[in-house]
């Protein structure tokens, strides 16, 4: 055999080793490496530490002068016999012991290293074994599980930090809402939905037709809203309801067009969620000075009434109730809560029938006193305003 033929002899022999050792890497290449796991033996070893039963397997086969194909076959053979419980003692000694390595190389000082020369090529024929040692493959696998697992606790954190966020946005927002609701918002709110862009210009001594609708004009502050007379309690609840429908004759007072003190209430702000059109019928009624006039119609006829006091008491004061003292025949009280968006007080208005003369007004009816299962003559306040939204939520709690 010349020199040619022993050289392709030798070319297809090392193909062929080549080809066995790439084989044996990928069978071997999701088990524990055993050239990986007799150095951490010997590590193990040099710091005086115990040996489990696998690690000192292992310690003996590096001592029985056999190549590592054999040492590796034999540990590959002696890892297929165990049983899920030992294969899993030997992971987990293999992630116990890299991860020592990791943290102490974590705290061990950088220090700048020379950068190596480039290593010589060496050419292979038929397969080459993967670049990728087994050891760094595991490396790799253990720092991206890592990686996802400090992104996952990252990711719970900034989760419950926004919901808490959230939730504390939607409480300060409702709070915030429930009390300026009434107490800034509202102004800046039309007071009536038959308010009209212009304002109502109308001509107190007209004799024209009045329609059969019951309702209070006020120019000045461009109010034209129905007054409610058929509601004969004055149970706050009841008043309440019947507000929702305009403003609201208190029934235990005379009527216009009789001699006495009529009283009217209305709404000067409320929750703008609750029911009715009419919750800031009264809202601008503090614009009203002496001398200002406003119109009640009732049974189709016109009543006009002139300002002559203006003043806030305390919810209690029923003295607002009672008939005039001052020689006066016929007055309407108009009742509103004041400051707007709190029953703390209530404004009072008060003005005189100039129209037509009170001297032929008729004498104050029978007072509802007289049906007590409906009525009561001693109310305990004078009405309010409807109950707000904080008060609400407050009552649900």
């Amino acid at each position: 055999m010349d020199s040619n033929d022993k050289t392709d002899e030798k070319k297809k022999s090392e193909a062929a080793a080549n080809l066995v050792r790439g084989k044996l890497n990928n069978l071997y290449d999701w088990e524990p490496n055993a050239k990986e796991e007799i150095k951490e033996v010997s590590e193990l070893k040099t710091h005086h530490a115990k040996l489990s039963v696998h690690q000192q397997f292992l310690d003996r086969l590096s001592k029985s002068g056999h190549s590592m194909e054999k040492i590796q076959t034999a540990w590959h053979d002696y890892y297929q016999s165990l049983d899920d419980k030992g294969k899993h003692e030997v992971w987990q000694e293999f992630y116990a012991e890299h991860e020592k390595r990791r943290e102490s190389k974590k705290t061990e000082p950088k220090v700048e290293q020379p950068h190596p020369a480039q290593p010589k090529q060496t050419v292979t024929y038929g397969y080459q074994p993967p670049k990728t040692r087994v050891s760094n493959v595991k490396e790799d696998l253990l720092n991206k599980v890592s990686q996802r697992a400090n992104k996952s606790r990252k990711n719970s954190h900034a989760h419950s930090l926004a919901f808490g966020l959230g939730m504390g946005s939607l409480v300060i927002f409702i709070l915030l809402f429930s009390f300026f609701n009434e107490r800034f918002i509202t102004p800046f709110i039309r007071p009536s939905h038959n308010v009209g862009a212009t304002s109502i210009i109308v001509d107190p001594t007209s004799s024209g037709d009045v329609s059969a609708e019951p309702k209070i004009i006020i120019p000045k502050i461009n109010i034209e809203a129905p007054v409610v007379y058929d509601e004969e309690s004055i149970d706050e609840k009841s008043i309440q309801k019947a507000l929702e429908r305009g403003v609201v004759h208190y029934p235990i007072t005379p009527e216009p067009g009789e001699k006495g003190n009529a009283v009217i209430v209305g709404h000067s702000s409320s929750n703008i969620l609750n029911s009715g059109k009419y919750k800031f019928a009264f809202l601008l009624l503090k614009s009203l000075e002496d001398g200002d006039t406003f119109i009640v119609h009732k049974d189709k006829k016109r009543y006009v009434y002139k300002v002559f006091e203006k003043y806030v008491t305390s919810p209690d004061d029923l003295s607002v109730l009672d008939p005039p003292e001052d020689g006066r025949q016929a007055i309407v009280t108009l009742i509103t809560c004041d400051p707007p968006g709190s029953s703390a007080n209530r404004l009072i208005i008060q003005a005189e029938q100039i129209f037509p003369s009170p001297e032929n007004n008729a004498k104050p009816s029978a007072k509802p006193s007289a049906k007590p299962a409906q009525v009561s003559s001693e109310p305990a306040k004078l009405p309010s305003n409807s109950p707000s939204l904080w008060s609400r939520l407050t009552s649900w709690l």
